[in-house]
Parts: structure tokens; sequence; C-alpha cells
């Protein structure tokens, strides 16, 4: 099994999927191969260090958290921004077509994620929500994500929806099934926030303690200046495992959750292909029956396929 997870933030994974992810390998071993996809470059998240230094650290911080979510192996890689390969590959192009340097920037992120989706061709796809509720909070960059994957679900099995930004043979086309895409948990979108099921990740909370204590320019640093997070600047990993239990407990009772329990909240969307509720139930790790609305899911599913 494959899954692609696509947000906006080098941190983003570990507060929302990485636990899922773990249990996942835990559970397939070479049977599973999971791809983190991230839409930024990071060098805007900092008060006093500048940009391209920003820029570097959180690279750095995020290789270091790739190096505790795997094992070593031929398929261990450095993390690489999205941003990159369009400056590598992309630009030169640009020069060659001045109506292309008129096209909003969007289209090169939708472009990317199309790109990456067919490439990596997964079952899953787990990005960010889209807030239904105007009342509720939201992140600019999570949106963009969340709404860029909603745009661009359709055309992943539209292979030349982007060939001028990826030009390829168009007369040896190779269908692509668009995954199941599904939508994780928003700190930023409080009061908006839902879940069709949720994962027990308690057995892989030491894990997603130490890669997000990778981040220390965000959890020690940056979080803790921009405010909205509640964050003193922890001193060890010990203190920061407590903040981050009780961010876990603060989900929890928003969701009404009633475990103590480190979870991991899903939700199912028609923006790709609609699931049979039993293949999730399947794929997914154990799923927990008191935290999960699997039978308004079931009745939403059916609903979408026209069954």
């Amino acid at each position: 099994m494959k899954a692609l997870f696509v947000h906006a933030h080098y941190d983003d994974y570990e507060f929302t999927a990485a636990g899922t992810f773990e249990l996942w390998r835990r559970r397939l071993g070479d049977g599973f191969r999971g791809k983190v996809l991230i839409c930024t470059d990071g060098k805007a998240g900092h008060y006093f260090r500048p940009r391209q230094e920003t820029g570097r650290l959180r690279l750095e911080e995020q290789t270091a958290s790739a190096r505790i979510a795997r094992p070593p192996g031929p398929r261990a890689r450095r993390p690489r921004p999205l941003g990159r390969r369009r400056r590598a590959d992309l630009r030169p192009r640009l020069r060659a077509r001045s109506a292309e340097r008129r096209r909003p920037v969007r289209r090169w992120l939708l472009a990317g994620l199309c790109k990456a989706s067919r490439d990596f061709r997964r079952e899953y796809l787990i990005c960010p929500p889209l807030p239904g509720e105007p009342l509720a909070g939201l992140h600019n960059d999570h949106v963009t994500v969340a709404e860029a994957i909603r745009r661009v679900a359709y055309m992943i099995n539209v292979p030349h929806a982007f060939t001028a930004e990826y030009p390829a043979d168009e007369t040896k086309s190779r269908p692509c099934q668009v995954p199941v895409i599904v939508n994780v948990y928003d700190g930023y979108m409080f009061g908006a926030n839902a879940c069709d099921f949720a994962v027990d990740v308690e057995p892989a909370f030491p894990q997603i303690c130490e890669m997000s204590w990778c981040h220390q320019s965000q959890i020690a640093e940056w979080l803790p200046w921009v405010g909205r997070h509640n964050l003193a600047p922890p001193k060890s990993l010990a203190e920061w495992s407590g903040m981050l239990r009780a961010r876990f407990q603060r989900k929890n009772r928003e969701l009404g959750i009633r475990l103590p329990h480190a979870v991991e909240v899903f939700r199912i969307t028609a923006w790709g292909i609609v699931p049979q509720l039993e293949r999730l139930v399947s794929d997914f790790p154990p799923l927990l029956p008191e935290a999960s609305d699997l039978d308004q899911l079931a009745v939403r599913l059916k609903l979408w396929s026209g069954a």
C-alpha cells in the first residue's frame, strides 16, 4: 500500500499523521510506502532568523525528523522541497514563453501536485481540510494547499493537463487511478473540525515526540512567539512530551473524544475516488469505535457512489 501526505509546512506531518504512517509501517513492513510532500520552503516562519537561514534550518530539521520516521535503506532519501524542482526545471521554459510568465503561481502548484501524485501512484492522498464554517479560523497556507488538492484531483488522470509545465510524449499516455483523498485535523480551523474515524496512535506517541522535537526552530522559537498556541519554549524532550500530550488532549476534547490517548483523526472526501467502507476499515490501522462514526460515513459513501 502507498500513501502520499501533502501539506504546507515542514512540521505539519508530525502534528497530524505521523503516528498513523508509523503504525502502517509497523504492520506492513516493506509492503508499505509513504511519501511526504511539503509545498512551502519554510522561509517565512521566524522572527529573528533571516529567510535564507530559516529555510535552510527548517529543511535540516525535517531531515532529522525523517531519519527517525523510517529505517535506513535503499529507499531513504533526503527531503526535498516541491519548489526546488520548479526552480530547477521550469523557469527556463517560462523565459521562452512570454505568455506562460503571466500565468498565476497557483498553476505551478497544481502542476507540481498533479505530477507528484501521478508519479507516486498512491492509494491514499492525505491533506489538510477546507473550512466550511465562515466563523472558523484558518491558516492561509493550509487552505491554499487544500484548495489546490481539491482542484487538481480530477486532473490526476488527465495526462495532458500540465504538459506545458512537464513536457511528455503525448502519444503514450498511461491511466492513473485517482486516489482516495482524506483530510486530517487542522488546529487552525478550530470550531469547524470533524472526523469520520480516529486511529489510536498511542503506541507511536514516543516517536511522534522525537520527530516533532526535531523542529526546534518552530516549537522552541517561532510558535511561542507568534501566539495562538499557548506554548512556552520547552526545555527538554520530556517537557515537550507533556506539552504535546496536552495538545492531543485538547484536540480530543474539541472533537468529543473521551480518551486520554494520542489520537489522529481523518475525514473522507469526494474529491477523489469514493472508497468502500470495508476497504477503509481494512486498510487503516485499527480504528477507535468510540471515536468513529462509521454508520454516518457509510451513508455518505453510499450516496456519493450512487449506490
